[in-house]
């Protein structure tokens, strides 16, 4: 058969599959929200207009996309497009490069298409979602915004409300806030335009511009929500969070059934410490919005506040039916309430009852020492045991978690058997390692101890805790004050904010004799962490330094908020029997 008859065969063809078919199929693994397909062909349209070897591209670039071949359908229509100069070529190449998630070849064929026919609002947009999305400069989206803007059928209120969210991927917002300004200058009479000037002046950090764009939306729109919601934000963020206050309060006779104003003005009291005040505002606002979990979470956390945890609890049993929040959030509060009123057996269950979330494994760990605490250490280490079974991959996590509730029972021996048993399968399990360390100094096993501690350092030289477990036991048992010295200023290289760190540094500095630069390291502990352990060692530094009245007033106010802490009491009753 000679060429010509081929052509004219192939011609046929072309069509009948642009005509039949129209688009290709998707392809069976595409995500659901790629799967509408790109627009009828052009084909059918231009059949007439078509060269035998335009016409054959056609084909090849269908078949390939019908065969699931996107790139190659992309790059003939793309090919196609330059070629012919097309605009409804270049129209079907943007869409089918965008369905191959080939997004360069989407951007140069809706250049093509926006240049060839610059008065379609269609070929306007896909360029300008394609610019916004990172892949051309701010000074080539701006125009093809402004155009939007121009010739929007719906007017141009919501699209300048959607403007700053269409420029969010340009990292340099003093450049896109003078975009903003330019782009709203022929629409200032809208409010909205003013938003948009003071949510980018806003991102900027601009604040009191922001603000007063956001006066000059108020003019012209005084009831509007949007616009004082922003507002009563960037006072807040401002640190003029009684301003906001003050502001919301007037706002909301224009709007008194607005849940959003109400609920903003109700946080913010809350954030100023008007806890009274705020709960009244959740009240009204459970009855103005009772499916509202969000409001409904916030009233409970403030009952919490106020002492009512009956009040509270009830709130959240409302909510786990509600179904809003998350429910295991939910139950974690109610299970802290029981907890808290010694209502152990209740408790137990609200913690096992979570599921989910990253307050799974604490709660059933938390459910398994009270039980163990309630005497039923055999039931809590069997619950453990099965956890092991059920998760292995956070099987680790609950051995951890029955060694620690050995240890809490005076039973380290067992807790130190357990884990020495573990690290015999698992030798380079460094938390596990860690942790009979810890047993082992407690039970007098020294040498051990600094066989692990040294073992960890070589296995993981960039953490500090291991050098600083290490340092302390030195400088705790007054003995190798030098090398002591050296492995907690290698811990506090590695963590310098570390508050149990700078405890150990001034522990180590008093044991050396050297009480001021002890006192200091040792106070900036206490700032970073007000831990009652860290306040027994400043007692004691005090007392050494001649301050015993300071001493005493730091060794009573630790006591007062940590009535039950062991380490602290032995110290007092040291020093002052």
């Amino acid at each position: 058969m000679s060429p010509r008859p081929l052509l004219k065969t192939v011609s046929r063809l072309v069509l009948g599959v642009c005509l039949g078919a129209g688009v290709f199929v998707a392809r069976a693994d595409e995500p659901a929200a790629t799967q509408s397909a790109p627009a009828q062909s052009p084909a059918a349209e231009q059949a007439s207009a078509l060269t035998p070897q335009v016409l054959y591209q056609f084909l090849l670039a269908e078949i390939a996309g019908a065969r699931g071949n996107l790139e190659l359908a992309s790059q003939g229509y793309l090919d196609l497009a330059r070629k012919t100069q097309d605009a409804r070529i270049a129209h079907r190449a943007a869409e089918i490069a965008l369905y191959a998630r080939r997004v360069p070849d989407a951007l140069e064929a809706a250049r093509l298409w926006s240049k060839l026919e610059p008065d379609n609002l269609q070929a306007v947009q896909m360029l300008a979602g394609l610019l916004a999305g990172g892949m051309g400069q701010l000074d080539e989206l701006e125009p093809q915004l402004a155009r939007i803007l121009a010739k929007s059928p719906e007017g141009p209120a919501g699209l300048l409300m959607a403007l700053n969210g269409t420029l969010q991927r340009y990292p340099d917002k003093a450049e896109v806030r003078r975009s903003v300004d330019r782009l709203t200058e022929p629409y200032l009479k809208f409010p909205e335009a003013n938003f948009a000037r003071a949510h980018a002046a806003f991102n900027a950090g601009d604040a009191d511009a922001a603000l007063a764009s956001l006066d000059a939306a108020l003019v012209r729109k005084s009831d509007w929500e949007p616009a004082a919601l922003l507002k009563a934000q960037l006072l807040q963020q401002q640190g003029r969070t009684k301003d906001a206050i003050a502001f919301l309060a007037a706002f909301r006779s224009k709007q008194p059934q607005s849940v959003d104003i109400q609920h903003a003005y109700a946080r913010l009291l809350a954030a100023d410490r008007q806890y009274d005040a705020a709960r009244v505002e959740f009240d009204k606002l459970v009855t103005l919005a009772p499916d509202n979990g969000e409001i409904g979470y916030t009233r409970a956390l403030l009952l919490l506040q106020a002492g009512d945890a009956n009040a509270a609890e009830a709130e959240f049993k409302r909510l786990l039916v509600l179904g809003k929040p998350d429910s295991d959030t939910v139950r974690m509060q109610i299970a802290q309430i029981q907890e808290e009123q010694k209502r152990i057996p209740e408790a137990i269950l609200s913690y096992r009852a979570i599921t989910g979330g990253a307050q799974r494994n604490s709660a059933w760990i938390r459910a398994a020492l009270l039980q163990a605490r309630g005497g039923d250490l055999a039931g809590a280490r069997s619950e453990l045991a099965r956890l092991r079974a059920a998760e292995p991959k956070e099987a680790n996590t609950f051995l951890l978690a029955e060694a620690q509730i050995l240890r809490e029972l005076d039973r380290a021996a067992e807790a130190y058997a357990l884990l020495d048993a573990a690290i015999r399968k698992q030798p380079d399990q460094t938390e596990l390692i860690y942790d009979r360390a810890l047993l082992a100094e407690r039970l007098g096993k020294y040498d051990e101890m600094e066989r692990d501690l040294r073992r960890l350092i070589k296995l993981k030289p960039d953490e500090a805790q291991s050098y600083n477990a290490l340092g302390y036991s030195f400088a705790d048992r007054n003995i190798r004050l030098a090398e002591a010295n050296t492995l907690i200023r290698k811990a506090l290289e590695l963590a310098p904010d570390d508050a149990f760190i700078l405890d150990s540094m001034g522990w180590v500095l008093y044991r050396s004799g050297n009480l001021e630069s002890a006192y200091e390291h040792l106070k900036r502990a206490f700032e970073v962490r007000p831990d009652p352990e860290i306040a027994a060692h400043i007692g004691e530094v005090l007392w050494m330094m001649g301050r015993q009245d300071d001493a005493r007033k730091t060794w009573q106010d630790a006591l007062a908020a940590h009535p039950q802490n062991e380490e602290l009491a032995k110290v007092i009753k040291r020093f002052t029997p």
